[in-house]
């Protein structure tokens, strides 16, 4: 595969963690949890009115970067974008009873509960979402 294929899975997993991060407000209010990937994000970097910012850049890079593992793995096996974004979901999200404990922001909005049921509903979605836009933009 090309520099031109690998500079587009990065491309696209920045966009679809931006699609991620637009799709919050919604789940936050159909699951009645006050979780927000952005503001865990944001927050751990700054408590201003840039957090919103930080945030999202940090995760549209965090989406760059899953998107070149994407992309070298796709190389080596056959692996769904999909697939591959729920592994990462069910090896990371026990970290959240960390971030519930430990994070410098924990308690404020957008980090009221991140581990739990409805947390879970909700990573479980995002992720699912976020393959799902990956594959699609990066496999074409």
């Amino acid at each position: 595969m090309s520099l031109r294929t690998r500079s587009r899975s990065v491309a696209a997993g920045a966009c679809a963690a931006v699609v991620w991060a637009a799709a919050e407000p919604i789940d936050r209010r159909l699951l009645r949890n006050d979780y927000s990937d952005v503001a865990l994000l944001g927050k751990a970097v700054t408590r201003s009115r840039a957090w919103p910012v930080v945030g999202l850049a940090m995760h549209a890079a965090n989406g760059a970067v899953f998107g070149l593992a994407y992309h070298e793995l796709r190389r080596r096996r056959d692996v769904s974008a999909v697939k591959l974004a729920m592994t990462e979901h069910l090896a990371l999200f026990p970290l959240g009873l960390l971030v519930d404990r430990r994070h410098p922001a924990r308690g404020q909005a957008g980090l009221q509960r991140v581990f739990g049921g409805r947390a879970f509903a909700q990573a479980t979605w995002r992720h699912f979402l976020f393959g799902a836009v990956l594959g699609r933009l990066a496999d074409g």
